[in-house]
């Protein structure tokens, strides 16, 4: 039901540190109709152009705070709420070529009262954002 709201419309754009083009970056919605602490999300999966990032590569962020997935696990204070975009951050020396990409967020969430993880995913084109 969410999955098509999970990447926030014409914010892909390239990432930069010191003049020198470092990634890439997009806004995320999180596809549950509450928000959640951060320690629940257990992946954000992300792909360009049918080539999967890898996990250590990918950053994410909100309200000005960063955390490798990884460390998502131990945020048990922060939260991501319902509606609010986070910052997906992914290192990719020079980033992306300016155009059209196919981009595709897989989040994965553990939900307290499903005895399963909830993975949706949203796929579609992004122009890059000059």
């Amino acid at each position: 039901m969410y999955d098509q709201h999970i990447i926030y419309p014409a914010s892909l754009r390239n990432t930069a540190e010191g003049g020198n083009v470092t990634g890439f970056s997009l806004g995320a919605r999180l596809p549950y109709y509450r928000g959640q602490p951060l320690s629940v999300v257990e992946d954000v999966a992300v792909t360009v152009d049918g080539n999967k990032v890898a996990r250590e590569q990918v950053r994410f962020s909100v309200r000005g705070k960063t955390w490798s997935l990884d460390q998502l696990e131990e945020a048990t204070t922060e939260r991501w709420e319902f509606g609010e975009v986070a910052d997906i951050l992914v290192a990719h020396p020079g980033g992306l070529s300016t155009g059209q990409h196919q981009v595709s967020v897989a989040v994965q969430l553990r939900i307290s009262y499903l005895p399963w993880s909830s993975v949706t995913t949203c796929t579609r084109q992004e122009a890059l954002a000059e």
